[in-house]
């Protein structure tokens, strides 16, 4: 397909760039999402509705990355130029961001999904994004710095890669908007609950 070869055009520079610009867009979103959770019970609407936002952005950031690690151990040249990720990193800190990244937004939707606002599950949902914070503050930590640099990279395939972002984030429009339903029941549970504590 004429897209996919104007994207891989862009190669090993195109890819990076990519992850920048989804790595730059999930700092707001995350920040907004943490935001949240300082009056969760009176945020939990908007906590969801970026949750599920996200959902699609992130999966982006994983394909943008993966593709890369793929190429690296695949011998491509230019990748092999660029090298690995510093072991550390794509050892131990990576295989955890990766795996509580899933358990985080898989047990979020599955509470949205089955109204819960308490039990097992959240406390599964309120562990993972424990061990999901330490691991993304070292993962920014150790790539923050690079971002500007990629973020003014140019390479081939500029307007496929905009255009994967863009629609990225319409998923995740699409998808928060679709569950706003959900969202507004799990709130009104959530609000019945603190009230019945506090009578």
């Amino acid at each position: 397909m004429v897209w996919t070869k104007r994207l891989l055009a862009g190669g090993s520079t195109g890819n990076g760039q990519l992850t920048a610009v989804v790595a730059a867009l999930l700092l707001v979103l995350l920040a907004i999402e943490g935001a949240t959770l300082l009056q969760i019970q009176a945020l939990l609407t908007v906590h969801a509705f970026v949750g599920m936002l996200l959902i699609p952005v992130i999966a982006l950031k994983f394909a943008s990355t993966g593709w890369r690690m793929l190429r690296y151990y695949g011998g491509a040249d230019e990748y092999v130029r660029l090298g690995p990720p510093p072991l550390m990193l794509r050892t131990v800190v990576a295989p955890v961001l990766i795996v509580s990244t899933i358990v985080l937004f898989a047990t979020g939707t599955a509470l949205l999904v089955l109204g819960q606002t308490e039990g097992t599950l959240v406390g599964l949902h309120k562990a993972s994004f424990i061990v999901w914070f330490g691991a993304a503050a070292v993962h920014v930590l150790a790539h923050f710095s690079k971002l500007p640099q990629l973020l003014r990279a140019r390479a081939l395939g500029a307007g496929v890669r905009l255009a994967l972002v863009v629609g990225a984030v319409a998923a995740g429009l699409v998808i928060a908007v679709g569950t706003l339903p959900a969202v507004d029941r799990l709130q009104d549970r959530a609000s019945a609950h603190v009230h019945f504590d506090a009578d």
